[in-house]
């Protein structure tokens, strides 16, 4: 089965990301070290993120899927 790639989406998931580290005062870098997630390539939607990473993401940015994906929606 082919993956499928929504190239809206993908900045729009790129976009709430980095809004939320920032807010949040974290670097890349920190993400990576923390994570081992490379985040720059979300961040500029070059990635097809799984769910499983964005849970992680959504874990580590302290916020629930469920709100991450209203933010998702919300973004223009």
């Amino acid at each position: 089965m082919a993956q499928l790639k929504n190239d809206e989406l993908l900045i729009k998931v790129g976009k709430v990301i980095k809004d939320l580290r920032k807010k949040k005062g974290i670097l890349q870098a920190d993400m990576l070290n923390d994570t081992g997630i490379h985040i720059a390539r979300a961040e500029g939607a070059q990635s097809n993120l799984s769910l499983s990473t964005l849970a992680a993401l959504a874990e580590y940015l302290d916020i629930k899927l469920s709100d991450f994906f209203k933010l998702v929606e919300k973004e223009k």
